[in-house]
């Protein structure tokens, strides 16, 4: 586990990655917001063995631990653990936030036909869960894509072969078997800029830490 200095945001990860790409994000676009990350691998291992239900407990006893440190929003940037996350907002007295929501309701907003992207098959039904949560009368058809052979390079530390692996099964998609594809994990986020596809393409950090920053109370300079 680590953590940096105290700040109004905190942000759960189950994968030490995700830490620089939010703050090159609040560097961008939220100059001065304090973030505080969490990184807790063991809770994306034990939910993949067990199902996300089974980290309910530890989850809110890190998210307790946060808000205690002086965390005034939470966000989660697992989507696999993302609803048992969020399911603790109403004990904590903060706002809780999976990073996926505001990515969900964009593409079922103005999608038609979602594909839904993931590299872990356990990420798959709580994606599909969300958008089903956010969906609208103008979504037809969701469909999911799972990947595990670029997991595998994640898991390696291959970070281009797996944003390769990811943009290249998303620009195998057939264009008229889709109108959004949904990238399900923040670690998948770098792959837009590789992808080929006419298909438009929707990842989660960016959308998800602007509504985080928000919540915890965040205002511009």
């Amino acid at each position: 586990m680590t953590a940096e200095p105290r700040g109004p945001l905190a942000l759960l990860h189950t994968s030490p990655v995700h830490a620089p790409v939010f703050d090159g994000l609040r560097d961008r676009h939220h100059p001065g917001l304090g973030l505080r990350h969490l990184v807790h691998e063991e809770l994306l291992d034990r939910a993949r063995a067990e199902g996300p239900d089974a980290v309910a407990g530890e989850v809110g006893a890190v998210l307790t631990r946060a808000v205690a440190d002086g965390a005034r929003a939470v966000l989660c940037t697992c989507s696999t653990i993302g609803a048992v996350a969020e399911a603790q907002a109403a004990a904590l007295g903060v706002p809780v936030l999976r990073v996926d929501r505001p990515m969900a309701a964009e593409a079922m907003r103005d999608g038609r036909l979602v594909v839904v992207v993931a590299a872990l098959a356990s990420t798959v039904e709580p994606t599909m869960e969300l958008l089903r949560e956010e969906s609208t009368d103008r979504t037809t058809f969701v469909r999911s894509l799972v990947l595990p052979e670029a997991w595998q390079r994640f898991e390696a530390g291959d970070r281009d072969g797996y944003l390769d692996a990811v943009a290249g099964a998303v620009d195998r998609i057939d264009p008229s078997r889709g109108t959004v594809v949904v990238l399900a994990q923040a670690s998948m986020a770098d792959a837009v800029e590789r992808v080929r596809t006419p298909l438009r393409v929707l990842s989660s950090p960016a959308s998800g830490l602007a509504a985080a920053a928000a919540a915890a109370g965040y205002r511009p300079e």
